[in-house]
């Protein structure tokens, strides 16, 4: 299983402003009709982040199900602020076969997000697929290069829960075909481990709640 995406929920955004200072080049952002949520994108070879906000509390809060206006207040309660998008292609036929979906404004009818919105276990991420099939990255106008860090691809994506212990069919399934993981840490966090780390260099981005390694 491979990486599409990872959201993190902000606070309007500005935390994004640490990852620019960094030298990371940002790239388009867009609003999601309907979900009151809007983004700042930042692109690489294979995946990218995605900086999240709520700028309209009332369409956010109209889905109660997939608990997106929860996981934007995740300083006030115990959801995480992550979402793993996994890419759309048959190694996840499978793990999404009986999952929810939702059918987001901004798609066509019948182009159907499936997804696990853990309310039951709000310390994991929001767990979903896009609906269109694996294909080449629509991101060819996107900044991709960082050659002043050289960093280049993504080789691992850890998230660490405060929970005592992770019991989880999906995260179970997601750990054994990929190269995601899911640890106990002392807070809720995210390490994306670039290019093998073979630099053994760390960047940390304590707003967004994120490490770099490379």
């Amino acid at each position: 299983m491979k990486i599409d995406h990872i959201f993190i929920f902000s606070d309007k955004g500005k935390e994004a402003d640490e990852l620019v200072n960094a030298g990371f080049s940002e790239g388009s952002g867009r609003h999601h009709s309907g979900l009151g949520t809007r983004n700042r994108r930042f692109f690489f070879e294979d995946f990218y982040l995605e900086i999240l906000w709520v700028e309209n509390e009332e369409e956010a809060k109209s889905h109660p199900s997939l608990g997106l206006w929860e996981r934007s207040n995740f300083r006030m309660n115990d959801f995480s602020r992550f979402g793993l998008c996994l890419v759309n292609d048959e190694k996840t036929d499978q793990l999404f076969e009986n999952a929810p979906t939702f059918q987001p404004d901004y798609y066509p009818e019948g182009k159907q997000i499936e997804l696990f919105s853990n309310m039951d276990k709000p310390f994991l991420p929001w767990i979903f697929r896009l609906p269109n099939r694996s294909g080449k990255k629509s991101n060819l106008d996107e900044p991709t290069s960082y050659d002043n860090l050289g960093i280049s691809q993504l080789t691992k994506a850890i998230f660490e829960t405060k929970t005592t212990k992770i019991d989880d069919k999906i995260v179970d399934a997601i750990e054994h075909r990929s190269t995601i993981e899911f640890i106990l840490g002392q807070t809720d966090g995210l390490i994306l481990e670039f290019d093998n780390v073979q630099q053994q260099k760390t960047i940390r981005f304590e707003q967004l709640g994120i490490a770099i390694h490379y």
